[in-house]
């Protein structure tokens, strides 16, 4: 598995456990020493990227105050934005998870995804510091940040003005499921506008609300 994460992240591990530790889903985690799950790494990922991430939009966009930038940041670290990089990139191919987790599809999940690719940050942060990592994010998230001419809205508020505009009452958020142990939940949320509707799926109420917004979004006509 080493090698292949190694050729994915552009990093050559000195810590053999980190990228095992990285690419270890919960269900295929035996819960002991180096070889627990990856949370612990996602925790550490999530704090670097949103580090790396600020660091190179003031880089890019010097003129921008913190408002904008926060839109641009928030929309880069996102689930959806973070699940497309993982997909991109082959994550899936390289993660572990239990064989009824792998029958039911969980690899495919964009919770699962991003959850692994922050893992992957975490461990390459840990082994090599922030130069890897930051070449690593300014790799794979090239596409993403040329494609963000303007600073995007956030969903639920974009989907708030669409609504306004067409006079259709205010969004309806509606937490449908629930799932996960305490420490790693799982919200379905529906969200709906007249008679259109979007779900979407994140580790938190928050999180899933703007991914029932930017579903819906854009299954609408502009």
């Amino acid at each position: 598995m080493n090698a292949t994460i190694e050729s994915i992240l552009g990093h050559k591990f000195t810590r053999a456990d980190l990228p095992r530790e990285a690419m270890t889903h919960r269900s295929a985690s035996s819960g002991k020493g180096s070889h627990g799950s990856n949370e612990r790494l996602e925790f550490i990922g999530d704090r670097v990227l949103g580090l790396i991430m600020a660091e190179w939009l003031a880089e890019r966009f010097p003129r921008e105050q913190e408002g904008d930038l926060g839109r641009r940041l928030a929309h880069l670290v996102s689930q959806p934005v973070l699940a497309t990089v993982a997909e991109e990139i082959g994550l899936a191919s390289v993660l572990s998870v239990s064989s009824g987790e792998a029958k039911a599809g969980v690899k495919q999940r964009a919770t699962v995804l991003a959850d692994a690719l922050e893992a992957a940050l975490g461990a390459l942060y840990l082994d090599g510091g922030l130069d890897p990592a930051r070449g690593f994010i300014r790799r794979a998230w090239g596409r993403a940040m040329v494609e963000q001419a303007e600073p995007p809205k956030d969903p639920k508020s974009a989907l708030q003005e669409w609504a306004h505009k067409r006079t259709r009452g205010a969004p309806a958020y509606v937490v449908t499921n629930r799932s996960g142990p305490p420490h790693a939940p799982e919200f379905t949320v529906t969200v709906t506008v007249g008679d259109f509707s979007g779900i979407g799926v994140a580790g938190s109420k928050q999180a899933a609300e703007q991914a029932a917004a930017a579903a819906l979004l854009g299954s609408l006509t502009p």
